[in-house]
């Protein structure tokens, strides 16, 4: 049997680090989607959002390696009913961390499956997030230390790293805080000759 080739449709490095270490062999190809077009006329849930843009990329890719299974994912913040954007720069961090300070957040996370034109599999998985309120010495700290990387976050943190220590508690699976709902996609890949089993 030939071997499948696996596309991430995404240059996120905490995705491919993911998949590498999971020891998935695959290529990573931007999607490159006008995700702000998007999210701007969307109307529906936050959760109907991150499966419409992680299935929008993996298509988009998947154009390009009609034979290959292209994974498509997305995560999008959501306080209340509201989609709460990345900051972007790292003036917006502290705007975004003390709008989260003291509160809960969802971290939606999304993945599909792309073969063709069609797609094959997709999954939503959700992290409740429990932000601690904290001190404004310990934000200037905080900032300081995780420079401006944050700002292409959701949330303005990294969970694996010093934002760990903005949370009271995590309700959810890890992997889906970091983006990737991992082991529901590696069943899936196993599932379609594209792993071992």
């Amino acid at each position: 049997m030939d071997e499948i080739e696996i596309v991430l449709a995404s240059t996120s490095k905490a995705r491919t680090r993911m998949l590498t270490d999971a020891g998935v062999a695959h290529r990573c190809d931007p999607a490159h989607v006008n995700e702000a077009a998007i999210k701007a006329d969307w109307t529906g849930r936050p959760e109907a959002l991150a499966r419409e843009l992680a299935r929008t990329k993996a298509l988009t890719v998947s154009a390009r390696y009609p034979d290959a299974l292209v994974i498509g994912a997305d995560q999008v913040l959501a306080l209340g009913g509201n989609v709460v954007d990345k900051p972007g720069s790292k003036e917006r961090v502290r705007e975004q961390l003390d709008r989260l300070s003291g509160r809960e957040h969802r971290l939606i996370s999304a993945v599909a499956v792309a073969h063709g034109p069609d797609i094959v599999w997709d999954l939503v998985d959700t992290a409740h997030m429990h932000r601690r309120a904290d001190s404004d010495s310990f934000i200037d700290d905080y900032i300081e230390r995780v420079g401006a990387d944050v700002a292409n976050s959701a949330g303005a943190y990294h969970l694996e790293n010093l934002g760990a220590q903005l949370f009271d508690k995590v309700e959810g699976d890890f992997f889906t805080v970091l983006g990737l709902p991992l082991i529901p996609l590696l069943n899936f890949l196993r599932s379609h000759g594209a792993l071992k089993k």
